[in-house]
């Protein structure tokens, strides 16, 4: 094996994980982050669609991270090191369809550098873990078509059982990233049609479409347990929803409560491609440009692989760009990444012509050792890193999480504030800090806390219901967003001076009702 094939990847890894810690968040934050914070080092159970792959994954981070700091920050490193890891198979992935490992090099910073990449790794997130898989699932696909030459007559048995098992695999590794995120069943269709491209008789051979189907479906299975197990017969002290029923599971499972969130999909078709031009060019520069070059050129070198990710890349742009509902740009990373293939693809085969290479042939994209191919190949991976070069500093400043310690002043005043009868009637981007705090941290011990979720699973009633509850037993704080109006216009709130001003409200009696 070349040095380089080694080298390659590892030196993408570890810049990556590099970039991602230093602008790592030093701890607790609010919202969903705090969520998987939370979920990951006590195997709970997550919003939909649950996230078990994520949750099982960070609690095995979790235990081998522990020297490295507290539970959140060990999460927070983990979605660092699936960066790290996503960088590095990609240079593999780009080395596979160029033959040339050093622009997979280039490929795999630029990937790390791309700015929406960069901000996933800082922060516990289920994106990061998402794009790893994704490049798992294109490197095994592709190690699948350069190996199953259907079409060959010399082809052994044996050395179609060795391809096959690359399938099996990516089988396997679909079925953890539907587990770890929904945007994965997205890539069904496009996986399809780069099978059925590659083997159009695979239907004729039952045994490795049965197997395909197995790993798929147990690996589905395993991972999905994760949810019924640990809010019921394995309960768990963090738990969402009741995925141990039957209708609870299934509404976690296909995300029920954000049904409605795909507004409009074939409005404003003009208004979108327009924010998805100026969104290729925040994160791509001035290479943003030739991605559609990039796609031609590998629908010409590598077509099966072109319709793939190009297909992928459409139906996921398309998802996304009528998707109401946190935030999205997020759910670009899988685009980002086929267009950094794409890019590849084209700088490989500029190489080839600046060398004096005539002829392109679709599958042997080599580097030549002659003093032009040498040059080109650092002139293409200069142009690759440009933009992310130059505007490396506000790159880096954008995604700065290092000094973000707000969630934890709140926290550490929440848990000096809070009597330890205290009930908490909170709204979700405080409540995970909450948790956090005293399921993982052991802090606010007897403290109730309340959030929207919690009234519908016990059927607790109105926000007015729950103050009325324990108003007159135990002390009553208040946790609201922006609908203060409604609480303040029937009780009395007393707010408590907090590091995020007026997010915590002491209930402190009724408004009298007027004679």
């Amino acid at each position: 094996m070349r040095i380089d094939r080694v080298a390659a990847p590892v030196v993408a890894a570890v810049v990556a994980f590099g970039l991602a810690r230093t602008a790592l968040l030093p701890g607790v934050a609010f919202w969903d982050t705090a969520e998987l914070q939370a979920v990951g080092p006590l195997m709970g159970t997550a919003h939909p669609t649950g996230f078990p792959t994520y949750v099982i994954l960070g609690w095995v981070a979790s235990v081998l991270l522990q020297p490295f700091g507290e539970p959140a920050l060990r999460m927070n490193l983990f979605a660092a090191i699936s960066v790290a890891v996503a960088a590095g198979v990609a240079v593999d992935l780009v080395r596979a369809l160029t033959r040339s490992a050093w622009i997979g090099l280039a490929a795999g910073l630029g990937l790390a550098l791309t700015p929406q990449v960069w901000a996933i790794g800082t922060h516990a997130e289920a994106h990061a873990l998402h794009l790893a898989l994704v490049a798992f699932l294109l490197r095994l696909l592709v190690g699948w078509e350069s190996r199953a030459r259907p079409d060959d007559p010399w082809a052994g048995e044996a050395e179609r059982a060795r391809a096959d098992r690359w399938l099996v695999a990516a089988a396997a590794v679909f079925a953890l990233s539907v587990g770890n995120h929904s945007l994965t069943l997205l890539l069904a269709p496009p996986i399809a049609l780069f099978v059925l491209a590659v083997d159009p008789r695979i239907l004729r051979r039952p045994r490795l479409v049965l197997a395909c189907a197995a790993a798929l479906l147990v690996t589905l299975v395993v991972v999905y347990l994760e949810l019924p197990l640990r809010a019921g017969p394995f309960r768990a002290p963090l738990v969402y929803g009741q995925p141990h029923t039957w209708d609870g599971f299934w509404y976690i499972v296909l995300a029920e409560q954000f049904r409605g969130s795909l507004v409009d999909p074939f409005g404003n078709l003009g208004g979108k491609l327009a924010d998805l031009v100026d969104l290729t060019v925040a994160e791509l520069g001035w290479l943003a440009p030739l991605v559609p070059f990039g796609l031609l050129v590998t629908a010409t070198r590598r077509p099966r692989y072109a319709l793939l990710t190009g297909t992928a890349a459409a139906i996921t742009v398309f998802f996304a760009a009528s998707y109401d509902n946190a935030a999205i740009g997020r759910y670009y990373i899988g685009p980002i990444l086929f267009a950094w293939t794409w890019l590849a693809v084209l700088a490989a085969t500029a190489i080839e012509l600046a060398a004096g290479r005539g002829r392109l042939a679709p599958d042997s994209i080599h580097q030549r050792t002659v003093p032009a191919g040498l040059v080109a190949t650092m002139l293409a991976g200069v142009i690759l890193l440009g933009p992310a070069v130059v505007d490396f500093g506000d790159r880096a400043r954008t995604v700065d999480r290092s000094r973000q310690d707000v969630a934890a002043r709140w926290l550490d005043r929440a848990v000096a504030v809070l009597e330890p009868n205290a009930v908490v009637v909170s709204w979700w981007s405080y409540s995970t800090t909450l948790w956090y705090g005293q399921h993982v941290e052991g802090r606010l011990p007897g403290v109730e806390i309340i959030d929207d979720r919690t009234r519908l699973d016990r059927e607790l009633g109105s926000l007015g219901d729950v103050i009325d509850r324990f108003l007159d037993r135990r002390p009553v704080y208040v946790i609201r967003l922006d609908d203060w109006q409604e609480v303040e216009q029937d009780y009395v709130i007393e707010m408590v001076p907090m590091p995020m001003p007026d997010s915590l409200g002491r209930v402190v009696g009724r408004q009298k009702e007027p004679s």
